[in-house]
């Protein structure tokens, strides 16, 4: 049956192949299980709620994956989305987590409409590929400087704005170390590396008394205190007008992006033939649309599911399995609870550090492309919002392009954008 449904032959793979596949892609992405319900929760969502919305929504959107597009991809919510919709929507903005949620709903709709009607391609096509890869980098500064406060090793300073903490506090050590310890197994290669980082540092602290051991596996909590709860007519408010837009447009990029990548290296996708991209990118946009009832930011495809395919996994009996692995997740909510956020910092580190490799596809060279995506990514740790790296990145952009006398090599998507960033800062500059 599972030859039959999901191709196997045809794509010269096996059960067996696709299982280890799963198995393979989930162990590098299943950090977030950790990670995800630790910056949520700092909104005042209920840890235990997000913790199992999480799993649920990997699982959904990894099995919708697998069924309707048969590609070998994983799905659960996003680094970088999850820190904007905490620490920017809600921490910075003042807006509830239930409206965030509402706009993370709303953002998932625009997608399914953008990806049914093509528009997606349009827009895909019409932004800067040196911005694209700013915006990318700018994340990863984003997450950088979460995971340098969550350690202590970045405090404030009202002389310097930001200063360096102290080095001699344990959480800060531990944090320190459960860094090199990820990087080194980053370089080694091995399976699974952030987890094993997030474990040994959660380890180090019960044993050293700073965290006190609740056991591992136990019936799932509760999903109700997150369980539909968004407000989607509090997120249509004015104001909510361009974290929507932030939400989409960093939906749209990361989750082609993705999965272009990924399905290309497994021979999935050739010149001139998309292959099922269309039903991977609906299937994406259905999850964000699903995940938003549960409780969690936005979905999206993992590029961590290129160590699947790597494996062997071209199918999505990968994806199934991936799914499988999520939901038998939920039993260890107990160890979700106790890890603490100096154990899941060098994790946004980590990853903050690897996004920044795509500053290498800027285009140095044509100071109208370098200059506004280098805004774009400054703009974003510095404001403590993407939305604002984006703006300032799109805004820039068309300033630049134009008075250099460069006008008609603006995109109309990209036009079109800056624009709404600029109404956005005329009608609500706060």
């Amino acid at each position: 049956m599972l030859e039959q449904f999901f191709k196997l032959r045809d794509h010269d793979t096996s059960v067996r192949t696709e299982i280890l596949a799963g198995l393979t892609t989930f162990l590098t992405m299943s950090y977030i299980v950790f990670v995800n319900p630790d910056i949520l929760s700092s909104t005042g969502m209920d840890k235990g709620s997000v913790f199992v919305a999480t799993c649920v929504a990997a699982a959904l959107g990894s099995l919708i994956m697998a069924l309707v597009a048969n590609w070998p991809i994983g799905m659960a919510p996003g680094m970088g989305l999850n820190a904007f919709f905490a620490f920017t929507v809600v921490a910075q903005m003042g807006y509830t987590w239930q409206q965030a949620l509402g706009a993370v709903f709303i953002s998932g709709v625009v997608f399914v409409i953008l990806t049914v009607t093509g528009a997606r391609e349009w827009l895909v096509a019409g932004i800067p590929p040196s911005l694209r890869s700013a915006i990318a980098a700018g994340i990863g500064l984003f997450l950088g400087i979460i995971a340098l406060g969550s350690a202590g090793i970045v405090v404030a300073n009202p002389a310097t704005k930001v200063g360096l903490g102290d080095l001699t506090h344990a959480p800060t050590l531990f944090a320190i170390l459960g860094f090199f310890i990820i990087a080194a197994l980053g370089a080694l290669k091995v399976r699974g590396a952030i987890l094993i980082g997030i474990l040994a540092i959660t380890i180090l602290s019960i044993l050293t008394g700073h965290t006190q051991f609740q056991g591992i596996f136990s019936a799932p909590p509760s999903l109700d205190p997150t369980f539909f709860k968004l407000d989607i007519m509090g997120a249509l408010n004015t104001g909510f007008f361009h974290v929507i837009l932030v939400f989409v447009l960093v939906e749209v990029f990361d989750a082609t992006g993705t999965m272009i990548g990924v399905a290309t290296r497994a021979g999935l996708i050739r010149p001139g033939n998309p292959g099922r991209l269309g039903r991977a990118l609906l299937s994406d946009s259905c999850a964000i649309v699903a995940g938003s009832m549960l409780g969690t930011s936005s979905t999206t495809a993992y590029v961590e599911s290129a160590s699947g395919v790597q494996a062997g996994g071209r199918t999505g009996l990968t994806a199934l399995t991936i799914a499988v692995l999520f939901l038998l997740a939920l039993f260890l909510s107990p160890l979700a609870a106790i890890v603490p956020a100096y154990a899941t910092a060098p994790a946004l580190l980590y990853v903050a550090c690897l996004m920044l490799r795509e500053l290498v596809d800027v285009d140095w060279d044509d100071i109208t492309e370098s200059v506004p995506a280098a805004i774009a990514a400054i703009a974003m740790p510095l404001t403590y919002s993407i939305a604002n790296g984006l703006a300032f990145g799109f805004i820039s952009y068309v300033a630049i392009k134009a008075l250099s006398g460069r006008f008609r090599d603006i995109h109309p998507a990209t036009l079109l954008v800056a624009v709404l960033f600029v109404i956005k800062y005329a009608l609500f500059p706060a």
